[in-house]
């Protein structure tokens, strides 16, 4: 059925506290995308709703947005796979495109959090969890992530230090990022100052510093097969690869926990689909939801062996200007975390890169970038491997 491609990106700030509704939400990034592509909603034969659910109110949004965004009556659904929805909405609409059942299709990914409290956004996250046989137990997303930073460091010296760096590097292109909730300058020296909220303990070894923060905020991405990005795109970006993976929810069935294994197997079969080598790879961006979370990323994706990811950080190794650039908009640390429209924005900056559209924080003359995107604590994997002609 020929090649598919992304015809169009978008994406709002990330914001603490949308004042709108989530239609309303939606439609920034949509318009944002619209504009991107320069196509019209004739143009869009179908469209899929991502985000995790229980944020919001309303049931079944994907009706909602396809009213109020003019895309009806195309079909349209809701897809979930907590924080890696719109990551696996693009994979779906890949899908439809590939098999010719749709030429056009929409991915729009969001999530408003403001809508609740933090403590309800927390007991919602554990949610993620076995609702059975852990979460009732008080699990959340830190204490989770905190337990593979330990294991992490046990068993290869990993330091505080260490994911720190990787926090620091974050904040670098965060301060430039219009996109992004958290846009101040972070230094080393602030993760071991008493006064300073960044060395405010979280869930040991994990600190302040080291937590993506909740936000507000959408995203958008258009695929199209190669007929239509042909005659509508003047700097088309190919979906080379895809890969997805899921591991078991329970901590208990997992026998690894300084890495995640969904995130290897996903990374393996989108390397093996495109026909690349993660030294193939000029860009990325990777799933930051806390500092471990990245570093564990550099290994699980062959960017460096396992163990050895934090002498990329301690080199810069992952800075625009290192040998394997990773998150240079400043990744979920910076920008926020709103779950459904993380992988969409993900996205966004990898076209960007590859179309040399990036400004301040573009990546010298890239030709593959890849998307690292998990939900959960190692629940679901996606990765996507995109190109340029």
């Amino acid at each position: 059925m020929g090649r598919v491609a992304i015809i169009g990106v978008g994406q709002t700030a990330f914001v603490r506290g949308f004042p709108g509704s989530i239609r309303e939400l939606a439609f920034e990034a949509f318009k944002d995308t619209m504009q991107d592509a320069q196509i019209t909603v004739k143009d869009i034969d179908a469209s899929i709703i991502c985000s995790a659910p229980e944020y919001d109110k309303q049931r079944s949004p994907a009706g909602v947005f396809a009213e109020y965004l003019g895309l009806i009556p195309q079909p349209t659904c809701y897809l979930e796979s907590l924080c890696s929805s719109s990551s696996m909405g693009v994979r779906m609409a890949y899908a439809l495109v590939k098999s010719g059942l749709h030429d056009v299709v929409a991915v729009i990914g969001f999530q408003k959090m403001s809508e609740i409290s933090s403590a309800e956004s927390q007991e919602r996250m554990g949610r993620g969890a076995d609702i059975q046989w852990e979460s009732p137990f008080g699990t959340m997303m830190p204490a989770y992530y905190a337990m593979y930073a330990r294991g992490h460091m046990e068993k290869y010296g990993t330091s505080p230090e260490d994911l720190a760096l990787i926090r620091v590097k974050a904040s670098t292109y965060g301060q430039i990022n219009e996109k992004a909730v958290y846009r101040k300058p972070i230094t080393l020296e602030m993760f071991s100052d008493p006064e300073s909220p960044m060395s405010g303990p979280v869930a040991s070894p994990l600190r302040v510093g080291d937590c993506c923060a909740n936000a507000d905020g959408s995203s958008c991405v258009i695929i199209a097969n190669e007929e239509k990005a042909k005659a509508l795109c003047k700097k088309p970006v190919w979906i080379l690869g895809l890969g997805a993976a899921s591991a078991s929810v329970n901590m208990s069935g997992r026998e690894l926990f300084s890495g995640l294994t969904a995130a290897q197997q996903a990374g393996q079969q989108a390397y093996a689909m495109a026909g690349v080598t993660p030294k193939d790879i000029d860009v990325a961006e990777v799933h930051d939801c806390f500092t471990i979370a990245e570093m564990m990323a550099y290994e699980n994706l062959g960017f460096a062996e396992p163990g050895q990811g934090k002498e990329l950080i301690r080199n810069k190794e992952t800075y625009k200007e290192g040998s394997i650039p990773v998150n240079v908009d400043g990744g979920l640390l910076s920008k926020g975390h709103p779950i459904g429209a993380t992988g969409g924005s993900q996205i966004r900056t990898i076209v960007h890169q590859l179309r040399g559209e990036a400004g301040d924080i573009q990546v010298k003359d890239p030709a593959i970038g890849l998307v690292h995107n998990i939900g959960g604590v190692g629940l679901y994997g996606n990765v996507t491997i995109l190109g340029r002609d």
